[in-house]
């Protein structure tokens, strides 16, 4: 029996608001922390302090992402701003997405 192998283009990947996104995200988890503080007791008296440190690790994370896709956005921003053209931008490899590459199997 011959392997499948689909004869289409990959499609492209979502974009949307993500820092609003992480943002929004981590003043979530970092809301619910303090929302779970007062009743520390409550859930040390159940073995569920896991719920308290839980959304103290997701606002913690959320922080790491925030710098990530912020960091992220301004380089998608910096290489749009650069033309391909511009004889004054430096080189940066292949200028082609991978399903653009003549050389790159359709996926």
């Amino acid at each position: 029996m011959a392997k499948w192998t689909p004869q289409h283009e990959a499609p492209e990947p979502l974009e949307g608001p993500v820092v609003a996104t992480i943002t929004g995200g981590t003043i979530l988890w970092f809301a619910l922390f303090l929302v779970q503080l007062p009743f520390y007791g409550w859930f040390a008296d159940r073995d569920l302090l896991w719920w308290v440190w839980t959304c103290a690790a997701g606002g913690g994370l959320g922080l790491i992402g925030i710098w990530y896709v912020r960091a992220r956005d301004a380089a998608l921003k910096r290489h749009a701003a650069e033309a391909p053209g511009d004889p004054a931008a430096p080189e940066s490899g292949n200028p082609l997405r991978p399903q653009d590459d003549p050389g790159h199997p359709k996926v």
